[in-house]
């Protein structure tokens, strides 16, 4: 959010004041809110072409044809909009206007709240444009999430975010990192949250979407961004995690180590055996925080992609989250799946979760968040560790040194199963912990390459990651 953002007006009035841009605004479920700013501000005439609301689920189908799932706030339509929207203003005025005009569709298609949406209140927002006179179309598609608490208030922060959106294509597009901070301005933080963005064409041809990402992450524009396993796309959560029996493992996985690989190992065992979870369902996602980053000031982002690339290389998709407690990401999860929810975690984890000092400034309090936690059947897995004061001696769920107060609210999680030890695990193993691996990387090869998955290995020496010397 730029310190003094322009008035919503002041840009949709500098759009319309712009004669060489013409184009066609189509929405869908929010009201004409985006248009609704441009008519507002005057002179609309010289800026848009056309405005469309098709609310009607046949007439919908009739403009852009039928979906086959039947949903109408997806990707897929949005750009079935815009492909449509774009074509048509070519067809009916690139040739009638001056050569150096360029031209856009923007579209939205939105569920917003009202007497019968009971559930979540978010869209899919997109510009297709033209960067140049007569240059191939460029493209931004965005998902949001809207958390305002009433219908207006839902209606006004897309009005904002579709002008934002088409304001910033045009005039921030050789600076995307202004572009996608721009996205917030004149809303309020916590009106509105954006977790997915995706640049295409010609002229977004060396922009790393999966950078953008977490710039949507690292400006508090969004919560959580999803990656899928392929090393090239982002996915959006409810196509990933829809339905699915989640075990999701919490790290900062730089790197990613055997003892990591061993953890999610024996916690998919034991989850893939629990009353209850569908197997074809089940899968086992890593998570990476830069809460803590965040207040260190280490937020670097180049750095949290290489280790997401490290954890793709073995499959696993992974998130990238601001969230600091657990709560926090089970409650995110319950958004997309009514699945079971389970966490794999060692003894320092555990550990942390159960420090009441953790929690200071949380409303509730350690009990609020035990509450959030648990509150729809989540499990616990605690992988063992070797006591770092007698090296003989393994700490284990059974053994953990509880807090006196907290005592018998454990044993409580443990008698009705929602804590339960991971049983089969690599002793060889333990002696390994990813802050001496990163040290032993830092001063080239070594025994550390034993201690990492060998593909991850041979991707920190190819690409020389987490500051491997390559001298």
């Amino acid at each position: 959010m730029t310190d003094e953002p322009i008035a919503t007006i002041q840009k949709a009035f500098s759009l319309n004041m712009d004669k060489d841009k013409y184009g066609t605004i189509a929405e869908i479920g929010a009201g004409q809110e985006v248009s609704h700013f441009f008519f507002r501000a005057g002179g609309a005439a010289g800026t848009i072409a056309k405005t469309i609301s098709a609310y009607d689920m046949d007439f919908s189908d009739a403009i852009y044809g039928e979906e086959e799932d039947k949903r109408y706030v997806t990707e897929n339509r949005v750009k079935k909009m815009l492909d449509k929207e774009f074509r048509l203003v070519l067809e009916r005025v690139g040739d009638k206007r001056p050569e150096k005009s360029t031209y856009f569709a923007f579209a939205d298609t939105i569920t917003a709240k009202s007497y019968s949406q009971k559930g979540e209140c978010h869209g899919w927002l997109g510009i297709k444009l033209q960067l140049f006179p007569g240059t191939a179309p460029c493209e931004i598609l965005l998902h949001v999430r809207m958390l305002d608490e009433s219908n207006l208030m839902q209606q006004e922060a897309v009005g904002i975010l579709g002008v934002n959106l088409i304001y910033g294509a045009f005039n921030y597009y050789t600076d995307i990192e202004r572009l996608i901070r721009s996205l917030g301005d004149n809303l309020e933080w916590g009106r509105l949250e954006i977790d997915l963005i995706r640049f295409t064409g010609p002229h977004f041809e060396d922009v790393d979407n999966r950078l953008m990402a977490l710039k949507l992450v690292e400006m508090e524009l969004s919560d959580a961004v999803v990656f899928a396993t392929d090393r090239k796309t982002l996915v959006h959560p409810s196509e990933l995690f829809y339905n699915r029996e989640l075990m999701i493992m919490r790290s900062m996985f730089k790197p990613v180590t055997n003892v990591s690989i061993d953890m999610m190992n024996g916690g998919i065992e034991i989850f893939l055996r629990t009353a209850g979870v569908n197997v074809q369902m089940a899968m086992a996602v890593p998570e990476i925080s830069i809460a803590e980053m965040r207040k260190l000031g280490s937020f670097d982002m180049q750095d949290i992609l290489d280790r997401v690339d490290c954890l793709n290389l073995l499959n696993y998709p992974v998130i990238v989250s601001n969230y600091l407690r657990f709560f926090r990401v089970r409650a995110y999860l319950g958004r997309y799946t009514k699945g079971k929810v389970a966490f794999v975690l060692g003894i320092p984890n555990l550990t942390t979760l159960f420090d009441a000092d953790y929690y200071e400034g949380l409303k509730g309090g350690i009990l609020g968040a035990f509450a959030s936690l648990f509150d729809r059947e989540t499990l616990l897995f605690v992988y063992p560790m070797r006591s770092p004061d007698d090296p003989e001696q393994i700490i284990t769920a059974e053994t953990f040194p509880v807090p006196e107060p907290l005592k018998f609210f454990y044993y409580y999680l443990q008698a009705n199963n929602m804590i339960l030890p991971v049983e089969r695990y690599n002793d060889a193993n333990m002696h390994i912990w990813p802050e001496d691996i990163l040290k032993q990387i830092k001063r080239g090869r070594g025994e550390w390459e034993t201690s990492v998955p060998e593909m991850v290995a041979e991707e920190i020496i190819r690409r020389g990651l987490f500051g491997f010397d390559t001298g």
